[in-house]
């Protein structure tokens, strides 16, 4: 089946390896924003919004992790980028471990934020789909007020997560919720990625448990975890100049810096 990709919006910042910076739900690109200043000297940040985020078309027909994933595919192909290195923040993790299973040719390093390999648990399952029927009947501020504080202990970072996520659409909150409980267990295919792994956790995360990054990283040919002592679940707002570094050993370990 041939999927129906769109032109994604995005912005680029730097020049040199390519970055690219996939956002988590139910965020948008400037999450990011906090690490350019670190990392614009030394590789070309490509950030964009992934459908229906953000000021990317809010097109939801079809909606899933391997639909993303060609997304990026196609934003590849139009900046004439032959591979890149690809850093995915939790649902963006997904997106990206979709991207190394179907593109390993495109890869040249893997870095999962505040991410995991695991599909979701029946439980865990169960639990987006009645956020989303929540959301279907009372709106993105279901989640807009609830979730903030499970992303961050920062009341600043809290406020500006905030309003992203008022920002985002109910329709695609819903799709996007139903396809991460849709997806694939990506534990099955980490261990064919040739491409280096790297991943970044945050040692205070509400939502994924430091074990699933420890976990994760053994099953994988080459690879390695920075934990973040001071962080929890969005790593490149409380922490953005270890979050770079970290991000820049995997540029060095894909490229030979």
């Amino acid at each position: 089946m041939e999927l129906k990709t769109i032109d994604l919006a995005v912005e680029e910042h730097g020049e040199g390896i390519p970055l690219v910076l996939i956002h988590g739900f139910p965020l948008n690109r400037r999450i990011w924003y906090p690490i350019v200043p670190f990392l614009e000297k030394k590789a070309r940040l490509i950030i964009p919004d992934l459908r229906g985020f953000g000021e990317s078309p809010r097109e939801v027909e079809g909606y899933s992790m391997r639909l993303l994933a060609a997304d990026i595919l196609r934003l590849l192909d139009r900046l004439t980028i032959e591979k890149a290195v690809i850093a995915g923040h939790s649902m963006g993790g997904y997106v990206a471990l979709e991207f190394a299973h179907a593109y390993p040719h495109r890869l040249k390093g893997l870095a999962l934020v505040a991410s995991q390999a695991d599909a979701d648990t029946p439980e865990r399952r169960q639990a987006r789909l009645i956020t989303a029927r929540e959301v279907r009947s009372r709106g993105i501020r279901y989640i807009a007020d609830g979730m903030p504080p499970k992303l961050s202990e920062d009341m600043e970072i809290q406020q500006q997560l905030n309003q992203m996520i008022l920002g985002c659409d109910s329709a695609v909150a819903i799709a996007a919720l139903k396809a991460m409980a849709d997806r694939q267990d990506a534990n099955l295919w980490l261990p064919e990625i040739q491409a280096p792994i790297l991943a970044i956790a945050g040692a205070k995360d509400q939502l994924i448990p430091l074990e699933r990054a420890h976990s994760m990283i053994k099953l994988v040919n080459k690879g390695w975890l920075i934990e973040i002592p001071e962080a929890g679940h969005i790593p490149m707002m409380e922490s953005p100049q270890k979050t770079a570094e970290a991000l820049y050993q995997l540029i060095c370990a894909a490229n030979g810096c």
